[in-house]
């Protein structure tokens, strides 16, 4: 049986800023690779001054991010789901947020949509993010809320009977990615090799940004050779990312000699696990069962 990877994601782009290498990776290896993306990034800004479909992102904003998600799932070559949600944007200064957003639904509404679409599709691992939601923007915390609470309704038989046949999730990951391991080793390379590097500045800001962060990884993915489908995933998200964005855009070759992964927390595992893992797969076999492993986290 072929090993299926559901990322489950808040808004279009969170899955080529997020671990779209490793899933490209994966790609190449045979894994059958699904994306659910929670809402349609409704409230998004247009990010990029340089954008060739201006006059339809100012019209038509959705319209164009539903064509930029389709064009990335074809980059990644990964099967894609919406799952139907509105972008909730940041709270306001109350606190308050739109009716009827993402971040407003009832965890057992929205919930029991994932629990379908984990029913369908059977992934042995799930990737998604932390209670932190990698930044408190509520569709990301919320995120993690919904994946946790579908990933134990999803095996229970006794809930949401009519969504499908239960099914365990062998293995579940946070995505923590940006990590300051990961910035301060291509922060000390550029320094090393390109002092004067306009990029150095970037991302010696973005170390300031990452360095109180705990290193919470504990499975590196080596992908390096596929940071270039990451990158061109990321570009077809044209109204949110610049394509001379310094941020997003670090040379791949230092990429690669730097820090040549991408960077996960295991969550839960029902299945036997090493303290440092290098395969989010490690421990199932191609059925789902459990292969010979050194112990078990919870």
């Amino acid at each position: 049986m072929t090993l299926r990877l559901l990322a489950v994601h808040a808004h279009p782009d969170d899955e080529s800023s997020k671990g779209a290498a490793t899933t490209a990776a994966y790609r190449a290896r045979g894994v059958e690779v699904m994306v659910v993306s929670l809402t349609g990034g409704e409230r998004g800004d247009i990010l990029n001054p340089q954008l060739e479909q201006m006059a339809m992102a100012e019209r038509d904003l959705p319209g164009l991010r539903r064509r930029e998600m389709a064009d990335a799932a074809r980059v990644l070559d990964v099967q894609h789901r919406w799952l139907g949600y509105y972008d909730s944007g940041m709270p306001s200064e109350d606190g308050s947020l739109p009716a009827n957003s993402f971040a407003s639904i009832p965890v057992e509404i929205s919930g029991e949509a994932l629990v379908k679409v984990i029913r369908e599709f059977r992934p042995h691992v799930m990737t998604t993010y932390d209670e932190n939601g990698g930044y408190p923007h509520p569709d990301h915390i919320r995120c993690h809320v919904i994946s946790m609470f579908a990933l134990d309704a999803a095996a229970s038989a006794e809930a949401f009977p009519d969504a499908g046949e239960p099914w365990q999730i062998s293995k579940v990951y946070y995505d923590q990615i940006f990590n300051y391991p990961r910035t301060k080793a291509n922060v000390d390379l550029l320094l090393a090799e390109e002092p004067e590097s306009p990029l150095a500045e970037e991302l010696a800001e973005m170390l300031t940004w990452v360095k109180d962060r705990p290193d919470r990884a504990t499975a590196h993915i080596p992908v390096a050779d596929f940071f270039h489908k990451r990158d061109d995933a990321l570009r077809a998200h044209a109204c949110q990312i610049a394509p001379d964005s310094r941020f997003f855009f670090w040379s791949n070759d230092l990429q690669r000699r730097a820090w040549p992964f991408e960077d996960f927390e295991l969550a839960r595992s029902t299945v036997p696990t090493r303290e440092r893992e290098d395969d989010l797969f490690e421990g199932i076999e191609d059925d789902g069962t459990a292969t010979a492993g050194s112990g078990t986290a919870e």
